[in-house]
């Protein structure tokens, strides 16, 4: 009866969702790209963004050109996977270094994520990486080419989270022995903070922040520096997650979807000791990223969560209340929504999915 009311609910929310006519924003659209994937805007106001095939971009926000940057590794390309998420490091400005996360192919038809970090050399005319050393890799490496999560985040204090999602395979998000299906807190340089909650039981388990997820793709702190991540749920059931140092999340033994086959699968409201979400979607949204707007130029809505929607096609807006969060409006965008990132003067970006994807800016009407 809940899981039912829940998806009336979510049916009246969408059917709701803003006409583009209506929205509070005009959008601009820059550029096309070649499945777009992530973006990340340097101090300058120029933007990074990867496309899954491998290629990574400087663009101008003025006019949307683009020049390629040279030294990304190569990429094992398919299905989900491919180049990923990108962003810099804290103390950008003086020490040039980004991060890339990608996939890399293994032995026996085996692949798996990994996360890189380099210098960015800017250039003109000799736009590259340089000094590029991987710090991260899923483990263990698997068959398939599906949910490999891999969005990379810093926190206020230098350390760096990253997604890795379940691959697929359901049962290693409850495995200690690896990282799949967690959120993972790493140092900066890829070594594991001393203070990481399982730390003391050292190996792969040491990288562990949070488990039992999904396809985490999205992570974003709020206002009161709390984690958040949104990953997809199995059919129905994505989720919104206030991230807890050392909980479980409880997938694949708890959500409120189902498994593909029409098996059903406990709820969260059996087992009370797993983490439950705090918004959770029938009919899906299929989040493809997550952000907190901080800035100025939608003044109301400051300190609000906005999650890039795929199967939805939509731009979703969350209101947090302290330790809770609720869906507060949804504006259909008419393409599927891979990304979204604040820009540096307050404009929402959002980048379209698959071939074609554009950039948009938006500001308000």
């Amino acid at each position: 009866m809940i899981r039912l009311l829940m998806a009336v609910l979510i049916v009246m929310t969408s059917a709701c969702a803003s006409n583009a006519n209506n929205h509070p924003f005009q959008v601009e659209a820059l550029t096309k790209f070649d499945e777009p994937w992530a973006m990340a805007f340097l101090p300058d106001g120029r933007l990074l963004v990867t496309e899954k095939n491998g290629r990574l971009l400087l663009v101008a926000t003025r006019d949307g050109s683009t020049v390629p940057v040279s030294g990304v590794p190569d990429v094992d390309y398919g299905g989900q996977g491919g180049l990923g998420d990108v962003a810099l490091h804290p103390d950008f400005p003086n020490n040039q270094q980004i991060y890339l996360s990608f996939v890399e192919a293994g032995d026996d038809d085996t692949r798996g994520a990994v996360v890189i970090r380099a210098s960015l050399n800017l250039a003109d005319g000799n736009e590259s990486l340089k000094d590029v050393e991987v710090i991260w890799r899923q483990y263990p490496k698997v068959t398939g080419r599906g949910h490999y999560g891999h969005r990379l985040l810093f926190s206020g204090d230098g350390h760096l989270f990253v997604s890795s999602g379940d691959r697929q395979k359901f049962d290693p998000a409850q495995d200690m022995d690896g990282n799949l299906g967690k959120i993972l807190r790493l140092n900066d340089d890829g070594s594991i903070p001393e203070d990481n909650p399982f730390s003391e039981r050292g190996g792969v388990a040491a990288q562990i922040w949070s488990l039992g997820h999904r396809n985490p793709l999205g992570l974003a702190f709020d206002e009161e520096g709390q984690l958040w991540n949104i990953e997809m749920g199995p059919r129905g059931g994505d989720e919104l997650n206030r991230v807890l140092r050392g909980e479980n999340y409880g997938y694949p033994i708890v959500s409120n979807g189902r498994h593909y086959s029409g098996k059903d699968i406990p709820d969260h409201d059996t087992s009370p000791q797993f983490e439950a979400p705090k918004v959770w979607w029938t009919p899906v949204i299929s989040p493809g990223d997550f952000m907190v707007y901080s800035g100025e130029r939608f003044a109301d809505w400051r300190g609000d969560g906005f999650i890039a929607g795929l199967s939805s096609e939509a731009l979703v807006r969350i209101r947090f209340n302290g330790e809770d969060a609720m869906e507060a409006e949804r504006f259909a965008m008419g393409k599927r929504i891979r990304a979204v990132k604040q820009g540096p003067e307050g404009a929402i970006w959002l980048l379209e999915d698959k071939s074609g994807g554009r950039l948009l800016k938006l500001t308000p009407r």
